[in-house]
């Protein structure tokens, strides 16, 4: 089988994704053979990156994605332009750096849906550039989600077997708890019923995490719970679904790499990503669960207090992209 061309998105120019998009490339070798990559951004900042900190790896620069060669041990990189690298500050928000962070995610969503591409990885993305820029996207999952006019999607923290989807990524607390009622979380239940399907998962077993201490204890620590996950529960077991819980977040995670659960529905950011962490530091890849295209992206953030540093680790990246080409086949093979 041919091998799937892979979207990667270079993210924020002021962060760390150029380094480790070079990196990777030039570290891992081993991806050439499950992939032809095209990296999506600016040339200019690649060539600027890839010399200061000496990675020296080979580059063919297009300007359309026809023009891309694929030579092995070489990356194409379509140059998108939009960052000025004459007045490129690294670790500094700046609103162009993040309009084009944005306009590369919505390019590389516009390739994978007219099937230019096979699937996209990106490097992180910086809120607050974005939002300086004029956007009030949280990240590339509503950037893409809106882009593909999806209304139901989700974020799953893949490491090894631990399955975890978000039942809220970027927003307050305050607004996390507000979200647990019955509908949103039937609706996050089904998501990862079909997901965990399209990963040849015939009978997933979804644990769904408590939000308060001990699950609410019956209502004596929160009532969230008791108005919101069970009542959920219920009603996605009968529509067949293998729900169990509210399970206490201070166990769920552990019973789950230990293959009692083939994902847990977290119900707010750090929930989950405290424990993917803890147990899967700088491997843990995000899939984005609902769309018609495949997109993975890396765990962690633009890390600008390192970035232009030559110290970023690139292994997680790595892992994104493996995880993509991987998804990719199994999609052109119908088992996705």
């Amino acid at each position: 089988m041919t091998k799937p061309i892979i979207g990667i998105t270079m993210g924020d120019a002021a962060g760390i994704g150029p380094e480790i998009v070079l990196k990777s490339f030039r570290h891992h070798p081993e991806l050439f053979a499950v992939c032809r990559p095209l990296v999506m951004g600016s040339a200019a900042v690649m060539r600027f990156y890839d010399d200061q900190l000496k990675t020296n790896v080979p580059m063919n620069v297009v300007s359309s994605p026809a023009d891309a060669v694929y030579d092995e041990g070489a990356i194409d990189v379509l140059d998108l332009g939009l960052v000025d690298v004459a007045k490129l500050k690294i670790s500094f928000i700046d609103p162009e750096v993040g309009r084009a962070a944005v306009i590369y995610t919505q390019e590389a969503g516009r390739m994978a849906m007219d099937g230019t591409i096979d699937a996209i990885v990106s490097a992180p993305l910086n809120k607050e550039a974005m939002r300086a820029a004029g956007y009030p996207f949280e990240g590339a999952t509503q950037i893409l989600g809106e882009l593909t006019g999806s209304k139901r999607y989700g974020m799953i923290l893949i490491f090894g077997q631990l399955r975890i989807m978000m039942l809220t990524t970027h927003v307050s607390l305050r607004k996390a708890c507000d979200a647990v009622t019955r509908e949103k979380v039937l609706s996050m239940i089904e998501l990862a019923d079909e997901s965990l399907k399209t990963f040849g998962i015939a009978k997933p077993r979804i644990a769904v995490a408590g939000l308060n201490p001990h699950s609410g204890e019956g209502g004596l620590f929160g009532t969230e719970e008791q108005t919101g996950s069970i009542p959920a529960i219920s009603d996605a077991k009968a529509r067949g679904i293998d729900a169990i819980g509210p399970v206490p977040a201070d166990v769920v995670f552990l019973k789950a790499r230990d293959g009692q659960y083939d994902l847990v529905l977290a119900m707010f950011h750090d929930q989950a990503n405290m424990a993917s962490k803890l147990l899967g530091f700088g491997e843990v890849v995000t899939l984005l669960a609902g769309l018609p295209i495949i997109r993975t992206s890396v765990g962690h953030g633009t890390a600008y207090d390192i970035a232009g540093k030559g110290i970023a680790d690139e292994l997680n990246l790595v892992c994104a992209i493996k995880a993509a080409a991987e998804f990719a086949v199994l999609k052109k093979e119908g088992k996705q």
